[in-house]
């Protein structure tokens, strides 16, 4: 009896070591040809989706054609160059993501090792990416079991503190990355990325269908045609964009904060400031804070107005949250605020942490005054930039504070869309039917204009 638990014993141990991290890793590094693999290049097609961009809180991102996707990655430099051009798919447009798209639309991405994690993360969950950043951080393995099929499952932390999990299928080749990125909207946003049918180009596995999703929706989803290994890719870090603030008086008590792709407008009330735009990022937040309180020393901000949801516009208002200020939204972002502040963030805490946020919600229309200023805000009716969209209007100073339905061209003698984006006409319906006076144009994209110039962009001038 003792000599067969003894060898019952020996059995157990033999198998569990059949199975080790690194035996697993060899595998699969065999089985993908990425050995001696110290670059890839693929080109695909399919369709994208704009994160953070839907029409309103509780829809998929929206979505476009991917007319060409290139990709260049350097696993030794570390670095990736992914050039996406887009066509609109969706039409009429529904959301954001630079709709509507007139011809096509081209975008080049480069990541290198000193990015943000958020950004780095995409070299490291590409299939040999995950292989090698899990040979350089000690791998631990577990079993898993997903829709009844069985994964051995690669886990390592890159930089010691992001969770990156790979699932090596029964062919040893790798069938999912997850791993988690700070998002300032979010919190600890999931990234998903699927692969499937497996091709050998040239020795190397590489996938022909790559689907990712992040926050819940997808963002990609790409048939690949081509993938070249070991070409020389050489790619260049970009100049870092130096973060500015620049301010412009517009009338007595209201100033244009700009300095950057989105801006934000101050209001100052007899004992109070209201900031119309808390966009992009903690750091671009910061930095309006600092420039309202310079402007307008000695008063608080007491409203933080949010034009709608898009996380560009609202990667801020946490930060402002923070200062003390009551966030002054449309009502269909209520619940959606409430549920996206209660988000884990342990990847990239805030100023705000568990702060309580006071919120005030609008339907149609929502007045701030004092006596003496005054601040209307309306729905931006029947938009398809987005379903919760306001406007802010002052009508004694006349002027008009808008974002992503009217952004100025480059230059106002540059040559307007034929037809016009829906968008634009859509707030000139708007400001048409709610008989609003208004000669200035504050936009939260680009240059200060006006109303003559708004009127010829959309052919009414």
């Amino acid at each position: 009896m003792l000599k067969l638990v003894v060898i019952a014993l020996s059995f157990v141990v033999l198998v569990g070591c059949s199975a080790s991290p690194q035996g697993v890793l060899a595998d699969a590094t065999k089985a993908m040809g990425a050995e001696n693999l110290k670059s890839v290049e693929y080109s695909a097609t399919g369709f994208s989706y704009a994160l953070g961009q839907s029409p309103n809180p509780n829809a998929p991102w929206p979505k476009f054609n991917v007319k060409s996707y290139t990709r260049a990655v350097n696993f030794e430099a570390p670095a990736s160059r992914q050039t996406l051009v887009r066509t609109q798919f969706e039409n009429p447009p529904h959301g954001g993501g630079n709709q509507p798209i007139v011809g096509e639309n081209s975008a080049t991405v480069v990541v290198t090792g000193s990015s943000p994690w958020a950004a780095q993360s995409d070299i490291w969950i590409t299939p040999h990416g995950f292989l090698k950043g899990a040979a350089a951080n000690n791998a631990t393995l577990a079993s898993q079991t997903v829709d009844g099929k069985q994964y051995n499952v690669l886990t390592f932390m890159a930089q010691g503190k992001y969770k990156v999990n790979g699932y090596v299928n029964a062919d040893n080749v790798i069938e999912k990355v997850e791993t988690w990125v700070d998002n300032p909207v979010l919190g600890d946003m999931a990234v998903e990325t699927t692969y499937s049918d497996y091709k050998d180009f040239g020795g190397v596995k590489f996938p022909t269908k790559i689907m990712q999703t992040q926050g819940g929706y997808p963002v990609l989803d790409l048939t690949v045609n081509e993938a070249k290994a070991n070409t020389e890719v050489k790619i260049e870090a970009p100049a870092p964009a130096a973060a500015t603030v620049k301010s412009e008086k517009v009338a007595d008590g209201v100033y244009f904060i700009t300095g950057g792709t989105h801006n934000s407008v101050a209001v100052e009330f007899s004992d109070h400031i209201a900031v119309v735009e808390g966009p992009q990022s903690e750091a671009r937040s910061v930095a309006v804070i600092a420039e309202v309180k310079k402007l307008i020393p000695g008063k608080p901000i007491k409203y933080l107005i949010n034009t709608h949801h898009h996380f560009d516009h609202s990667g801020g208002i946490r930060t402002f949250v923070a200062e003390g200020a009551t966030l002054v939204t449309n009502e269909i972002n209520k619940p959606y605020y409430e549920k996206t502040f209660g988000m884990p963030r342990t990847l990239a805490p805030d100023k705000m942490g568990s702060k309580a946020a006071m919120i005030e919600a609008l339907a149609d229309k929502k007045v701030l005054t004092d006596g003496k200023r005054t601040v209307e805000l309306h729905l931006v009716q029947g938009s398809a930039h987005n379903d919760g969209i306001i406007m802010a209007y002052l009508p004694k100073e006349r002027i008009l504070v808008e974002a992503d339905l009217f952004t100025p061209p480059a230059t106002p003698t540059t040559p307007r869309l034929n037809p016009p984006s829906p968008f634009a006409t859509n707030l000139a319906e708007n400001v048409q039917r709610l008989k609003l006076d208004y000669q200035t144009i504050l936009p939260l994209h680009g240059r200060k204009s006006n109303r003559a110039e708004f009127m010829k962009w959309i052919g009414r001038g």
